[in-house]
């Protein structure tokens, strides 16, 4: 078998550990072995890609794959939970930028290319420095370095651009380096389409940054396919197409989940969520305040108690609290479970990886649609740090910048208890009613330490605890 042939078969290997990756990644029992699988496959297609174009000798890539590897363990055991959405969207911007470099340098480089050729480098060069661009300004304002309320700009700045962006890449496919630009119209365009994704996200409110995360990453897929057809390399093109079509049917999953189509959020169709000034003069004195110690009292005599996590938990870092609580309401012959929004945090899927880190059994993970017809059956709810997805003004109020997007109906148990630290609205940045609604107890604290005087109060009225897992 010839140098070709190991390499197809590599690329072969590479492409099935992908999607059988992608697969275990559908659930959180198997999402790690999805990881590593994921992981191996593209091991496999870089180190056939480098040792088949024989580009740098077995010295260097070894040595850059342990540089990288280095640099990938220290940031994602360092980062924290908190912070994780963060990390994905920077993941996002850098296989944007990756792309577009390789598209932009290979085309620059060869001899000629032909109109297929020139068409993918164009769009793996507009669409990489979008997602590059805007992924760094998603990743800014998970951060809470930027509010967009105070920078938002005209939209038609983002339609002209990106039609300057296809005026310029239309002049490259067609007259290629004989343009107005010369030879650098190519570095223009990145220019431009850099340009475009910082104005595109910047009016984009926090509220609907797991949207955007989704989005940003089907794009770097996209990306990767136009690159793939640039360098001709068929892994590439696979890789790329699974991860554009996964992000893009997240982005929808996700867009159904806040009841909001994909324009209103990229097109500010609606009026942006960060807009709306809040404070806590919105709810008078009508707020109950409680403490730790009477929320052991009311779960002592409850039946059923359901856990609803939020951003507040991941802030907190009050998961492994909030397993042990569980595991004391277990132990008393309490039946507990969790309501998982599918866009609480601040990326899909934030608060599984939460709760999954502090080994909380998936069973207990219910989704919103199970979890919602068993609120009027629950004596006690417990809102931890969830804010807009709990609000009920999206059921009443047609005016509100979260109208009609689904929520968990915990306003309908017997009880609430929502655990805060203060006031301050969600990042939809709008009064929640449930705050002052006479089912509920508000208890100011920060989520950990709230929890754990909770557990502390029910250990001292009855001794053993076990473990939930």
């Amino acid at each position: 078998m010839n140098l070709d042939n190991w390499t197809l078969a590599a690329y072969l290997a590479a492409a099935i550990f992908f999607i059988l990756g992608l697969k275990k990644l559908s659930s959180p029992r198997s999402a790690v072995q999805g990881n590593f699988l994921s992981a191996l496959g593209m091991l496999i297609g870089v180190l056939a890609t480098l040792i088949d174009n024989g580009a740098v000798g077995l010295g260097l890539i070894f040595g850059g794959i342990a540089l990288g590897a280095v640099i990938g363990v220290v940031s994602a055991t360092n980062v924290k939970m908190a912070a994780m959405p963060e990390l994905v969207a920077l993941f996002n911007g850098f296989g944007g930028g990756a792309s577009m470099l390789v598209a932009a340098t290979s085309h620059i480089e060869a001899a000629e290319a032909s109109y297929a050729e020139s068409v993918a480098t164009i769009a793996a060069t507009i669409v990489g420095a979008v997602t590059l661009t805007g992924s760094l300004i998603a990743f800014t304002k998970l951060r809470g370095k930027l509010r967009s309320g105070r920078i938002i700009g005209p939209r038609w700045v983002s339609g002209m651009l990106a039609l300057t962006a296809a005026g310029i890449g239309t002049m490259i496919v067609v007259y290629d380096d004989n343009t107005f630009f010369g030879s650098n119209a190519l570095w223009l365009l990145v220019m431009i389409s850099a340009l475009l994704g910082v104005v595109a996200v910047l009016p984009i409110g926090g509220a609907d940054m797991p949207v955007v995360i989704a989005t940003l990453n089907s794009l770097s897929g996209v990306a990767a396919v136009a690159a793939g057809f640039v360098l001709e390399n068929q892994l590439l093109i696979i890789a790329g197409a699974l991860v554009g079509a996964s992000g893009l049917l997240l982005t929808q999953i996700m867009c159904e989940s806040m009841n909001r189509p994909l324009a209103v959020v990229l097109f500010g169709l609606a009026p942006s969520s960060e807009t709306i000034d809040s404070n806590a003069g919105a709810y008078d004195s009508r707020i109950r305040p409680t403490s730790a110690e009477d929320v052991s009292l009311l779960l002592e005599t409850a039946r059923r108690v359901v856990i609803v996590p939020g951003y507040g938990l991941a802030v907190a870092q009050a998961q492994h609290a909030v397993h042990d609580l569980a595991g004391r309401l277990n132990s008393m012959g309490i039946e507990v479970v969790f309501g998982i929004h599918p866009v609480a945090g601040r990326m899909p899927g934030h608060m599984n990886v939460l709760l999954a880190e502090a080994k909380i059994s998936y069973e207990l993970l219910l989704t919103m649609e199970e979890v919602n017809p068993l609120f009027e059956q629950t004596d006690v709810t417990i809102v931890l740090g969830a804010n807009d997805v709990v609000n009920p003004t999206a059921r009443s109020d047609a005016s509100s910048p979260i109208a009609g997007m689904p929520i968990l109906d915990v306003d309908r148990s017997s009880i609430v208890i929502v655990i805060k630290r203060s006031l301050s609205p969600g990042f939809a940045g709008i009064p929640n009613p449930l705050f002052t609604a006479d089912n509920t107890l508000m208890l100011f604290e920060d989520g950990r330490e709230a929890v754990t005087r909770i557990l502390q109060s029910l250990r001292q009225s009855k001794p053993s605890l076990n473990k939930l897992t």
